[in-house]
């Protein structure tokens, strides 16, 4: 059975262009410049999965013509991975069912925290979902099993996500050598890469190669990306061999 991923989007958290900003990334005329908040899709016979819904995901549900959604996974609490939520409506309606949403206890909480009209009464309307916490165990949704790897972002613990040779790490500057174990063997690794100089709380650009170099990864994608890494024609043609930069509308098809 093969896997499809599809990169909803490849930003940072404020998104590229940058508001205000005229320099030659955020003016660039290349689609794959345009980077929404970073979010992936991954479907597998009959199920389909949302990793993050930040800001941008009723832009990207309805570029991707998105039918039908089996699970909302989240990776933490921020802003810029959990804002667009709400629009899960439209799949209550749609499928006429709750969504059923995948997140750490803490994350939960901040979920009822910003989303506290969704748990508080019934009025019509709101978005309807099913909590269901994990931890360190891997996790089961239809078709597609994910095996949650702790990652830090500074202080913060994030959960990234192997599905079979696939592995997904967003918001990460340090992971321990017990989690870099469940990761060995992905052929295909998706990880941030906020820019070229250092960064206290993401892998910039050399961090990342570097980690997919160590864990013998065959394929990396780079995601997360701010306007100050460069224009994407030009840092892939920096890139070695096997190592590319993701962009807004990529899929994937994994066997």
């Amino acid at each position: 059975m093969q896997t499809k991923i599809t990169f909803l989007g490849t930003g940072t958290s404020q998104g590229v262009p940058l508001i205000g900003c005229d320099c030659d990334v955020c003016l660039s005329d290349d689609a794959r410049d345009k980077r929404l908040r970073t979010s992936i899709m991954i479907e597998r016979g009959d199920t389909t999965v949302v990793i993050d819904s930040g800001p941008d995901f009723r832009q990207q549900m309805l570029r991707e013509k998105v039918k039908k959604l089996d699970g909302l996974v989240f990776t933490h609490e921020h802003k810029d991975h959990i804002a667009g939520m709400d629009d899960i409506r439209a799949f209550n309606f749609i499928n006429k069912k709750p969504v059923d949403v995948y997140c750490t206890k803490q994350v939960e909480t901040a979920l009822r925290r910003e989303f506290f009209y969704a748990f508080e009464n019934d009025y019509p309307g709101v978005p309807e979902l099913n909590i269901y916490n994990f931890n360190d165990e891997a996790f089961t949704i239809g078709d597609i099993t994910l095996i949650p790897i702790k990652v830090f972002h500074a202080q913060l613990e994030i959960r990234g996500f192997r599905i079979g040779d696939f592995t997904f790490i967003t918001d990460a500057n340090f992971i321990s050598e017990k989690e870099k174990k469940k990761i060995e063997g992905s052929k295909v690794m998706v990880i941030n890469a906020l820019r070229r100089n250092f960064h206290p709380t993401h892998f910039n650009l050399d961090q990342a190669l570097f980690l997919l170099d160590e864990l013998k990864i065959e394929q990396g994608y780079l995601i997360h990306l701010s306007h100050q890494m460069g224009k994407h024609e030009l840092v892939s043609s920096e890139l070695p061999a096997q190592r590319f930069v993701a962009y807004d509308g990529l899929q994937l098809i994994l066997d």
